[in-house]
């Protein structure tokens, strides 16, 4: 049973960057379509991107096309999302997320396995 634990956020500025892992452990990832998910106060948790189990395929939400770039090593088992060109609405609670149900579900309820999330704050 995998377990995924999140790291790399922080305090930002508005058009600055940020790196986000996570690092798999009790298992691999490499066996999992991974995903990142957000969750800004009082909002409902949503579908950042996903990535393929390979890293070949990537799929983002419009919001943040352009801007945050989902890659994974399995060597390392860790998934990362490098965030780019922050905004204040993107400051969020930031969970990683797997499943083995394939690639390109957007909905939290397609991922079985999740870990406890990073706060992302953006300053304006």
């Amino acid at each position: 049973q995998v377990q995924l634990v999140e790291s790399g956020g922080g305090l930002v500025q508005a058009g600055g960057s940020l790196r986000l892992s996570c690092a798999a452990s009790g298992g691999t990832p490499s066996p999992y379509y991974m995903a990142w998910f957000r969750q800004a106060p009082g909002k409902e948790r949503e579908f950042v991107g996903c990535i393929s189990r390979s890293g070949g395929n990537t799929y983002y939400v419009d919001s943040v096309k352009g801007r945050f770039t989902i890659s994974r090593d399995n060597a390392k088992n860790t998934v990362y999302l490098q965030m780019n060109s922050l905004k204040p609405e993107d400051t969020a609670v930031y969970y990683c997320a797997a499943t083995s149900r394939g690639f390109g579900y957007v909905r939290s309820n397609d991922y079985t396995h999740w870990g406890q999330g990073t706060q992302v704050t953006v300053s304006s």
